[in-house]
């Protein structure tokens, strides 16, 4: 029988319905299994076990009484801590922030606040967000639960650590190019990238997605069905649009899928990596798909431009800065914008071009498909104490090859585990669809689930 922290939302749910379990018991459960995980992974910050059980409580409540808010009404959650919730300062897992309360909670905060969820804390995050690593000025090293001397990715290290570890179902994360994949992809669980505007954030920018990163497709889909509601404070969110989140179901019969090996730059694809995603593409055609390979799209050229114009906006943050402030940023970070000073404006501007060439290259690159299959990155996981697979703040992007293009192309893009390497540690299957088209994605992502069959349990809790 499950324990209470492995349930996914969508069981306790059905359990909160039927009265088999409570809001208060299985949040007591869970604040007694974090207190064994967390000295280990580092995972959270903020972390208030006794307002997470007066949510409980409430919810309990409300289930009672028949007034349930959502389905997610007392499930457990956690936000990573650049998601802003009133009256806590946002970090951005980096120390020379100045720790000033927020005014109110930011979108994809208030739509799960609606809904009843039990906040259990925040989760970290490199410095800024610029790192595919645990590796923060501000918080602890966060590890992965998989392998202590192993990284989580980033940016949304702790909730991908969270997720792997059992801190509940449901963790939310951002992603500007892989920041939610590549944690998934390292730990063992699912990452959600949405469409560009399909769940409301603050602030929006080019590229900046919120999504869920969970255990299974469906929980996803679940947290989807919240998130997803409209408000005005994105002024870059979609219209309002009525999509069933839970009919998952579809045939493999008829799929066209694209098979993407080859990113056209970055770090070498590693052989277990390749062997993985192959291996789910002999899947899908065996269960009726038609895979056809897909040639490289993105370039050298394009990858140096988009470099050059987000070292320019960390140099410039970095810049206003004073001295004592500027000092605490991690000095990986300090290297990898130094550049920025001396770059002109033609550089940058050249440099933003690019990210439209990578968009217009990546929507190209789906016509006449369903999804794209590819890696999430070449690499399993590293060192728990780098910034990055390469650890080179002068080649700081060869990891997300196969991630980054997504965001900027604002097409939906899913990480779900696909094998174990044979070191015992997760490697993802990234599936890629056309721009809006999340259910759809979600859906071949359900249905991998299911090709795919069972995988090793979650990590052990270290002695």
């Amino acid at each position: 029988m499950a324990e209470l922290h492995e349930l996914t939302a969508f069981e306790l749910s059905a359990a909160y319905a039927a009265g088999r379990l409570s809001p208060k018991q299985v949040t007591q459960a869970l604040t007694d299994h974090i207190s064994r995980w967390e000295p280990h992974i580092a995972a959270l910050w903020r972390y208030e076990p006794e307002q997470a059980l007066a949510q409980a409580s409430a919810a309990e409540q409300r289930w009672q009484s028949g007034q349930a808010l959502s389905p997610l009404d007392g499930v457990p959650v956690t936000l990573k801590e650049n998601i802003a919730t009133r009256g806590v300062p946002v970090p951005l897992g980096c120390a020379a922030t100045e720790l000033l309360p927020a005014v109110d909670d930011a979108p994809p905060a208030a739509r799960l606040r609606e809904a009843g969820t039990v906040l259990l804390g925040k989760t970290t995050m490199p410095d800024w967000g610029m790192l595919s690593s645990g590796l923060s000025s501000f918080h602890r090293l966060t590890r992965n639960p998989w392998n202590l001397a192993k990284n989580p990715g980033g940016s949304s290290a702790g909730a991908g650590a969270a997720a792997a570890a059992g801190y509940g179902p449901i963790h939310l994360g951002t992603d500007i190019g892989g920041s939610i994949r590549l944690p998934a992809h390292w730990c063992g669980v699912v990452g959600f990238k949405p469409s560009l505007g399909r769940v409301p954030i603050k602030p929006p920018y080019a590229g900046r997605v919120a999504g869920p990163i969970t255990r299974n497709v469906t929980d996803a889909a679940l947290a989807m069905s919240v998130l997803s509601r409209p408000d005005w404070r994105d002024t870059t969110s979609l219209p309002p649009q009525a999509i069933d989140w839970m009919a998952l179901e579809r045939d493999a019969r008829g799929l066209r899928i694209g098979l993407w090996l080859d990113a056209g730059w970055g770090d070498a694809l590693q052989p277990e990596v390749r062997a993985a995603v192959a291996s789910a593409a002999a899947a899908f055609e065996a269960a009726g798909a038609t895979v056809v390979p897909i040639a490289p799209f993105s370039t050298r050229k394009m990858i140096e431009g988009l470099d050059r114009f987000w070292r320019m906006r960390s140099w410039l943050d970095y810049r206003n800065l004073p001295p004592e402030r500027q000092a605490k940023v991690l000095p990986y970070i300090r290297q990898w914008i130094a550049s920025g000073e001396r770059l002109s404006g033609e550089e940058v501007f050249t440099g933003y071009s690019q990210m439209g060439a990578l968009r217009d290259a990546a929507v190209a690159a789906l016509q006449g498909l369903d999804v794209l299959l590819a890696p999430v990155s070449p690499d399993v996981a590293f060192a728990a104490e780098q910034a990055s697979p390469l650890n080179d703040p002068e080649r700081p992007f060869e990891h997300v090859a196969y991630t980054v293009a997504f965001n900027f192309s604002e097409q939906p893009a899913i990480s779900v585990p696909a094998a174990m390497s044979s070191d015992g540690l997760p490697i993802g299957l990234q599936i890629i669809g056309h721009r809006h088209d999340d259910l759809g994605v979600l859906r071949v992502a359900r249905l991998w689930e299911q090709l795919r069959g069972p995988l090793p349990a979650g990590p052990v809790l270290p002695r």
